[in-house]
C-alpha cells in the first residue's frame, strides 16, 4: 500500500527485499526516531518538547492522515496513529509509519468498513471497540488522544498511575468542563511556557476529535486548518473560548450523548471550519498589500 502513497509526511517506502521466505521493507531513515522518545517517560536532565515545537509535530500528523483520507483514492483508514509511530527527521518534521494495519476505507454508498477490531488499546475509537466499524472518524478519535499526549505529556494508558489516572482520556474529561482547570492538561515539564489561548484551543480541538459521538467529530482537513494556527504563535485567533459541555459530553463512554447536544458539535465544527478558512484569506490578503 505504502508503495502507492506519497506524501511530505509519511514514510518514503525505498524498497524491499523478496528472497526465499525472507521479507524485508526499506524505509527513510529517521534520525530523531519516535515521538514517543521525546514526549513521553522523558530521563532526567532530557529537554521537554517546547510548546510550538509539538503543535508542529501535531499539524504535520494531521497532514499525512488527511492525504490518507482525502486525497488518495480510495480512502485509506490508517487505524494504528499512536505516538510511537510518528516518526521525526532531523528538523522534528513528523511522518506517520507502520501500516501494517492500514484499511482501504469505505467507497460509493458504504458509511463504513467491517474488520476484525485491532490497534492499540487507550487510542482505539469507542464505536470500533465496540462493533468493528470503521471510519475514518476512527482515525480522527486515535488523532485526539496523540494530541493529548502532545497537550498533557501524559500516555494514553498508563499502568503506574492512580485509578482514576490511568486511562488519559477520562481523567481528561471533567477538565474538559471547566475551563478553570485547563491549565491542569498542561504539561508541567513546559513550565507555563505556553500561550493561554493556544492551549485553550489545542484542547477545544483534542475535545472534538474525542467525541463519542463519531458523527460529531471533525473531519482530519478541519483540523488541519485550526492547527495551521497554533504552530508558530504568529496568529492566534479565537476558534471557540472554550469546548462547551455539548461539545465534549459524548467524549468517552462515561459520558451520555443525544441528538440535541450532537447538533451543537456539528454546528461548532462548521464554525471552526469557517474560522479556519477566513482567518486564511485574511492572511493571505494581508501579505499581498
Amino acid at each position: 500500500m505504502l508503495s502507492v502513497l506519497h506524501h511530505p509526511n509519511l514514510v518514503c517506502l525505498i524498497g524491499y527485499c523478496a528472497d526465499g521466505d525472507q521479507r524485508l521493507l526499506v524505509y527513510e531513515y529517521m534520525p530523531a526516531g519516535s515521538l514517543e522518545d521525546h514526549l513521553l517517560d522523558l530521563p532526567r536532565g532530557k529537554t521537554p518538547l517546547p510548546w510550538f515545537k509539538r503543535m508542529k509535530i501535531a499539524l504535520d500528523a494531521a497532514k499525512g492522515l488527511e492525504y490518507l483520507h482525502d486525497k488518495a483514492n480510495p480512502p485509506v483508514i490508517y487505524r494504528d496513529l499512536k505516538s510511537s509511530n510518528i516518526l521525526l527527521d532531523h528538523d522534528f518534521n513528523a511522518k506517520l509509519s507502520d501500516f501494517g494495519l492500514a484499511k482501504l476505507g469505505p467507497v460509493g454508498d458504504n458509511s463504513h468498513v467491517s474488520t476484525r477490531v485491532m490497534g492499540t488499546y487507550g487510542y482505539c475509537a469507542p464505536e470500533y471497540q465496540k462493533t468493528g466499524q470503521l471510519t475514518v472518524k476512527s482515525d480522527v478519535y486515535s488523532y485526539g488522544v496523540v494530541l493529548l499526549e502532545l497537550i498533557t505529556g501524559r500516555r494514553a494508558i498508563d499502568t503506574s498511575k492512580k485509578n482514576k489516572e490511568q486511562n488519559l482520556v477520562s481523567w481528561a474529561d471533567p477538565i474538559f468542563k471547566n475551563p478553570q482547570r485547563f491549565n491542569e492538561l498542561a504539561d508541567p515539564l513546559l513550565k507555563g511556557d505556553y500561550p493561554d489561548k493556544g492551549l485553550n484551543q489545542a484542547i477545544a480541538v483534542a475535545a472534538m476529535c474525542l467525541n463519542f459521538d463519531a458523527s460529531a467529530r471533525p473531519l482530519i482537513s478541519d483540523v488541519v486548518t485550526a492547527l495551521s494556527f497554533l504552530k508558530d504563535g504568529t496568529d492566534t485567533i479565537e476558534l471557540i473560548d472554550s469546548p462547551s459541555e455539548s461539545s465534549i459530553s459524548g467524549c468517552s463512554s462515561y459520558y451520555k450523548h443525544d441528538k440535541m447536544y450532537a447538533s451543537d458539535r456539528e454546528r461548532e465544527v462548521a464554525e471552526a471550519k469557517e474560522w479556519g478558512m477566513s482567518s486564511r484569506n485574511g492572511l493571505m490578503s494581508r501579505s499581498m498589500r
